[in-house]
């Protein structure tokens, strides 16, 4: 084994170890960023002004994808939005 491997294995060890305890803090914070942005996205359709909806419009593709999931989340048994049913 070299010095570099054994220096890698070591810094993936640290990292795991200092990591490990707030994983499920980074991920929860990382889902309700990503349900803002979707609202944020979506403001439009939802029927919230949205001051910037020509920059969000070309964004739409990305957020239909994990559409279903938020709005699952956000407590709506359907969909929201009349002209997208994914139920």
């Amino acid at each position: 084994m070299s010095l570099r491997h054994a220096q890698a294995r070591l810094a993936a060890g640290l990292r795991e170890f200092y990591v490990a305890p707030y994983r499920r803090t980074f991920a929860r914070a990382r889902r309700d960023e990503d349900d803002l942005f979707t609202m944020i996205v979506l403001s439009e359709a939802l029927g919230v002004p949205n001051p910037v909806s020509y920059y969000t419009a070309e964004l739409l593709p990305a957020v239909y994808d994990r559409f279903h999931d938020w709005h699952r989340r956000m407590g709506m048994d359907r969909s929201p939005l009349e002209d997208y049913s994914c139920c």
